[in-house]
C-alpha cells in the first residue's frame, strides 16, 4: 500500500474508532441523562403506552388505567375515591409528572424497575404485552374512610399507625383533590390543575397536611414533656410537683395560668395529665433545661429532616431557645412545630411500652405475576423512655380519657389513652387555634394495635367552643373503632 493510501486508511480507520466512542458514550455513559430529559417525548410515549401497576389497600386496588385517544399517550391514570387517598397515592399525570408513591414507585408500576428484568424477558419471548407491578400498602380502608369523613367540611388532617410495627394505617387530608381530573394531558386537565395551585385555591388541597404542614401542637405536647420528666428521674407520676398557680415564665413578667379550673396547684403529673395543666409542664420544661428537652423530643422523632414513610415528611422542630421560651415550648407553644405524623408517633411509643417503630406505608412491592419484589421489614427507631415510664405515662392517658379532657374519646368495653390539645394561632393568638388529640386503644391482651393524631385547622365551629375534645377526639374515636373492628 502506498503512503497516501496508507494516509487515509488511517484517517478512516480513526474516524470509525470515533464515531464508535461516540455512540457508546451516548448509549450508555449518557442513557439516562438523555432519558430523563423533558424534551425526550419518546420515554413519555412508552411509559403511557401499556396500562399502569396498581396502587393496593386490603388487597384492593385503589388505583387503575383507562384508555384514552387524546393524544399519543395511550392510557391514563384513574383513581378510585381519589380525593380519599390522595394523600397516600399522589398523583401520576401525562401532563405533570408524578409524586408520592405514584414517583417513587415509578420503575415497578411502569414494568421498568431492573428487578422487573426476568417478567420484561418472559413477556418479550411470549409476545404478551408488558405489565407493571404493584404497590401493596400498610393502609386500613375502613381507618382511612373514618379519618376522611370525619374530616369533612373542616381543614385538617390524621394520622394513625400500628404502635407494635410502624405501619401506617390512615393518612387522611382535608381539603382533598382527586388526581383523576387532571391526569391526562388535554385542556381540561390543565385547567383542573390550575384551579388546584396554592395561589388560586386558598385552600391549599394539594398540601399534604398529614406529612407535610407542622402545626405548634400544643397541649398534646405534654406527654413529651411528662416522659422527659420520668426519664430523668426527677418526677414521678404521683409524687407532687412544685407549681404555682399562675407560673410566671423565667426571666419574664409574664403569668402563664390553666385553661381549665382545675387542681392544678403542685399537682402531680398524672393530674396534670388529666386536666392539661400549663403551670406544671411549663415548670417542669424550663426545670429540665432546653437541652434535656431537645434530645427528648429527638428520640420521639423531632428534628430528623430525613423521615421517609417511603414519602418524606417535613422536619417537626423542637428549637434551640431561651428559657421562657423553651418554658413555652414545653406545652407545645412558642417555636414548637410538629406533623400529625410526628404526634401520631408519640402516641404509638408510648402505647408500645416506650419503642418507637419506623413509619412506613408500603409493605411490598410485587411483579406482574405477583412474585415479592420487596419486603418491607419493621424497624425499631428509637427507645424514648423505659417500659416503667411507658406504662406510667398510659396510666396518665388512659385517666384523661377516663375523667379528664378527654372523655369523648371513651369506646365502650376498650381502654383508650389520650391527650388533647388548643395550639394558638396568629400574632397575639389572633386566629382561631387548633384543635388537637392524640390517642391509642388497646386490645383485650393489652397491646396497642392502633395510636392516631388529629389535628383541626379550622372549621365552621364557633371560637369559644374550638378544642381538642370537641373537634379532634370523636374522629380519632372513629379511626380507633374502625381498626379495632377489623381485628373482631
Amino acid at each position: 500500500m502506498n503512503k497516501p493510501l496508507r494516509r487515509i486508511s488511517i484517517f478512516c480507520g480513526l474516524l470509525v474508532l470515533a464515531l464508535l466512542i461516540r455512540d457508546n458514550w451516548v448509549q450508555f455513559v449518557r442513557a439516562d441523562e438523555l432519558k430523563s430529559q423533558p424534551e425526550n417525548r419518546r420515554v413519555a410515549i412508552a411509559r403511557y403506552a401499556e396500562p399502569r401497576g396498581n396502587i393496593i389497600v386490603d388487597g384492593k386496588a385503589i388505583t387503575g388505567s383507562a384508555e384514552t385517544k387524546a393524544n399519543d399517550f395511550k392510557y391514563k391514570r384513574t383513581y378510585k375515591d381519589g380525593a380519599m387517598w390522595a394523600p397516600v397515592t399522589g398523583y401520576a399525570s401525562q401532563a405533570f409528572g408524578a409524586n408520592q408513591l405514584e414517583a417513587l414507585n415509578d420503575g415497578i408500576l411502569t414494568g421498568n424497575d431492573d428487578r422487573l428484568f426476568f417478567n420484561r424477558t418472559i413477556d418479550m419471548l411470549t409476545g404478551k404485552p408488558p405489565k407493571g407491578g404493584n404497590v401493596v400498602t400498610t393502609l386500613n380502608s375502613k381507618a382511612q374512610k373514618a379519618a376522611y369523613d370525619g374530616l369533612e367540611g373542616k381543614k385538617g388532617a390524621v394520622a394513625a399507625v400500628n404502635p407494635k410495627t410502624g405501619a401506617i394505617l390512615a393518612l387522611a387530608s382535608f381539603p382533598s383533590y382527586d388526581p383523576s381530573t387532571f391526569a391526562g394531558n388535554g385542556d381540561a386537565d390543565s385547567e383542573a390543575w390550575g384551579k388546584l395551585q396554592r395561589g388560586k385555591n386558598e385552600d391549599e388541597p394539594m398540601l399534604n397536611r398529614a406529612l407535610r404542614q407542622t402545626y405548634p401542637p400544643g397541649s398534646t405536647f405534654k406527654v413529651v414533656t411528662a416522659a422527659a420528666g420520668l426519664e430523668s428521674g426527677k418526677y414521678d407520676l404521683d409524687s407532687k410537683t412544685d407549681s404555682e398557680v399562675p407560673y410566671r415564665l423565667p426571666n419574664s413578667s409574664t403569668d402563664l395560668g390553666n385553661d381549665v379550673q382545675a387542681p392544678c396547684e403542685n399537682a402531680s403529673i398524672r393530674t396534670a395529665m388529666q386536666w392539661s395543666c400549663n403551670t406544671v409542664f411549663a415548670k417542669m420544661s424550663d426545670d429540665l433545661g432546653n437541652e434535656e428537652m431537645i434530645k427528648m423530643s429527638e428520640k420521639f422523632g423531632f428534628n430528623d429532616k430525613e423521615l421517609d414513610t417511603p414519602v418524606r415528611a417535613a422536619e417537626s422542630v423542637y428549637p434551640e431557645d431561651n428559657r421562657p421560651q423553651n418554658a413555652m415550648a414545653g406545652i407545645g407553644q412558642a417555636s414548637n412545630r410538629t406533623t400529625p405524623l410526628q404526634m401520631a408517633m408519640v402516641a404509638s411509643a408510648v402505647a408500645n411500652d416506650g419503642t418507637l417503630m419506623q413509619p412506613y406505608m408500603v409493605d411490598q412491592l410485587v411483579a406482574p405475576n405477583l412474585n415479592v419484589v420487596e419486603q418491607h421489614k419493621p424497624k425499631e427507631m428509637s427507645e424514648p423512655v423505659s417500659s416503667e415510664n411507658a406504662q406510667k405515662l398510659q396510666q396518665a392517658m388512659e385517666a384523661v380519657v377516663e375523667k379528664g379532657t378527654g372523655t369523648t374519646a371513651q369506646i365502650p368495653g376498650v381502654k383508650v389513652g389520650g391527650k388533647t390539645g388548643t395550639a394558638q394561632h396568629g400574632e397575639n393568638n389572633s386566629k382561631n387555634p387548633y384543635a388537637w388529640f392524640i390517642s391509642y386503644a388497646k386490645d383485650q391482651d393489652g397491646s396497642s394495635p392502633v395510636a392516631v393524631a388529629v389535628v383541626i385547622e379550622s372549621s365552621d365551629t364557633a371560637r369559644s367552643e374550638i378544642g381538642g375534645s370537641k373537634l379532634a377526639a370523636p374522629i380519632a374515636k372513629d379511626v380507633m373503632n374502625a381498626v379495632l373492628s377489623g381485628k373482631q
